[in-house]
């Protein structure tokens, strides 16, 4: 598959999940926003076929920052992730569903 056609399913994916109610929707959508970002970023790094490290023996070295966006997307996408669920174990001692209140 190319990076194109995973990063919009992922994309289309998370957005139609923010879309819906419901917080957990809502993290699985940050989370599949959250990959679609890596591979992006990791595409648009493009492909030299070496290593990140310079002097292996394998011709020119990748380029390493690519890597470093991928790797600090991924810290930022977990922390949004253990923030969102927490505020829903917060928010889970309600009286359940939004709609089940009656008028105020």
């Amino acid at each position: 598959m190319s990076p194109a056609v995973v990063v919009g399913v992922l994309v289309a994916g998370g957005v139609f999940l923010l879309l819906q109610r419901g917080l957990l929707r809502v993290v699985l959508g940050f989370v599949l926003l959250g990959h679609a970002m890596v591979v992006l970023v990791l595409a648009a790094g493009g492909d030299r076929g070496g290593f990140a490290l310079p002097g292996n023996g394998a011709g020119e070295p990748a380029d390493p920052l690519p890597q470093a966006f991928v790797l600090t997307a991924v810290v930022i996408a977990f922390a949004v992730t253990v923030y969102l669920l927490g505020l829903l174990r917060a928010g889970s001692g309600d009286l359940g569903d939004d709609d089940a209140r009656g008028p105020s």
